[in-house]
């Protein structure tokens, strides 16, 4: 465990910044004291021959740091996705990390999957693609590129580009990467029997200060040399984190349900936790803390973009529009069933296809992403409070179906900010509250219970 600096003092002014790495967006923004967003940038990614666009993300990274250096910063918090990773040698970034969508061979991925180990010591599903870190590492061992490298997993290497200081995380070693093992607090049993364990940075907590930025990067940026780098942390667990400051959620059972292009729930279950199947995109998430959190997922956000064709379903302007056409979806059981994504959510071997496909395609999405959100609900055990957080928590006919669909349990959704940003943000201020209000969500009217009937009967077909 690496310390540095714990480097939560107390200022009366000064300002924040959030480096969000996401797979579809990279986003920094604005923070003041009192957790206010003062301003916001982004950028669209894209992955290009099998690797991420890391060099492109820096160089947009350090002009977007530029433009705040009016403001007094003080710290900087970096976020990121939990399925990359990157290799550092002789003080330089070894090569661009993989994207997690790359195609790895299959006979390169039928000889990891003969050795990783198995879903009740990693709480790690196998995952398509390189979803599962495990996967990515075995694949670049075959081909000699981890010679001599140091790891990092994505978040913590956008703390080393501004600090120069290599360090790892448990929140982001803890997400569906086969290389922790939960239970036992360390890494997994193949982790350390093929030697990748010792190959990751020292741990840090994801609050702690790690260094400030390199004199390069204060130069390029007009930023102060002073900036204090956090470890950083895991995107969903960070969105965890901030919710966890409202008293509604931190105190009780209560689960979250963050939405962007993975719906990600994980749930803070009093008492024994579920068992979890492992064939349905259920695993165990590690919070910042190192407690282990039952959570299932899907990518909800890509899904509803292929059905829509990309159009806007959290558009304000369009929600009353949208949730007057669910009545007509209902009565002519109008319905998207599952799966747009192969090979992950609650049915992952599903084929998607329509039954009475509407004309306006923006509604009947949102339905069926209620739908998968609330199969995974099930399967975690999720019950009592519900926070809905993230993009898509502001798309009426998604969330109102939701509650319409779980009439037992409380679902909320705030007034204000309460994402992953957020909760980077009380890694550095733990007494942060958040300044938003939780809203409780109106349902739907309607025959939910049969228009669920029907979808499960014909996603079983």
């Amino acid at each position: 465990m690496i310390v540095l600096d714990k480097g939560r003092r107390a200022l009366k002014h000064g300002a924040f910044i959030v480096i969000d790495m996401g797979k579809t967006l990279a986003k920094v923004s604005l923070w003041d004291r009192a957790g206010r967003r003062l301003d916001a940038r982004a950028r669209a990614n894209v992955a290009a021959g099998g690797v991420l666009d890391v060099h492109g993300i820096a160089g947009w990274l350090i002009e977007a740091l530029a433009a705040f250096a009016a403001h007094p910063i003080e710290a900087i918090v970096p976020v990121g996705h939990g399925a990359g990773v990157a290799a550092l040698r002789d003080g330089a970034l070894a090569f661009a990390p993989l994207d997690y969508e790359a195609e790895i061979p299959a006979e390169v991925m039928g000889r990891y999957r003969a050795v990783r180990d198995p879903f009740a010591a990693t709480g790690s599903p196998a995952l398509p693609h390189g979803l599962n870190l495990g996967a990515q590492l075995w694949w670049l061992q075959e081909q000699g590129a981890l010679e001599g490298t140091t790891l990092q997993p994505w978040a913590q290497y956008w703390a080393w580009f501004l600090s120069g200081v290599a360090v790892s995380e448990v929140s982001s070693l803890g997400c569906h990467t086969d290389l922790w093992a939960p239970a036992l607090g360390d890494f997994s049993p193949l982790a350390k029997r093929i030697g990748w364990a010792e190959r990751f940075a020292p741990r840090a907590h994801a609050g702690d200060v790690v260094g400030t930025l390199k004199p390069e990067i204060a130069v390029a940026t007009g930023l102060s040399p002073e900036v204090r780098v956090l470890a950083g942390v895991h995107d969903s667990n960070a969105a965890l984190h901030g919710a966890r400051g409202f008293a509604e959620v931190a105190d009780r059972e209560a689960t979250v349900l963050s939405t962007g292009t993975w719906f990600v729930a994980m749930r803070r279950a009093q008492g024994q936790a579920p068992v979890l199947p492992e064939g349905r995109d259920c695993l165990v998430n590690v919070d910042v803390e190192g407690r282990a959190v039952p959570s299932a997922r899907f990518m909800g956000g890509r899904e509803i973009e292929i059905a829509t064709g990309g159009a806007a379903v959290d558009d304000p302007a369009a929600q009353a529009a949208l949730v007057a056409q669910v009545p007509g979806l209902l009565a002519e059981g109008a319905m998207l069933l599952p799966t747009l994504a192969p090979g992950c959510g609650p049915f992952p071997d599903r084929a998607a296809r329509w039954i009475g496909e509407p004309e306006d395609k923006r509604a009947a999405p949102c339905l069926y992403a209620a739908l998968m959100a609330d199969a995974m609900l099930d399967l975690i055990g999720a019950k009592d409070t519900l926070l809905v957080e993230g993009r898509f928590a502001g798309a009426a006919v998604f969330v109102r179906a939701l509650a319409a669909l779980r009439p037992e349990t409380r679902v909320v959704v705030a007034d204000g900010p309460c994402d992953a940003a957020f909760g980077a943000l009380r890694l550095i201020d733990p007494a942060l509250a958040p300044s938003a209000q939780l809203r409780q969500v109106e349902p739907l009217a309607g025959n939910w219970d049969a228009y669920r009937a029907r979808w499960l009967l014909e996603a079983a077909l």
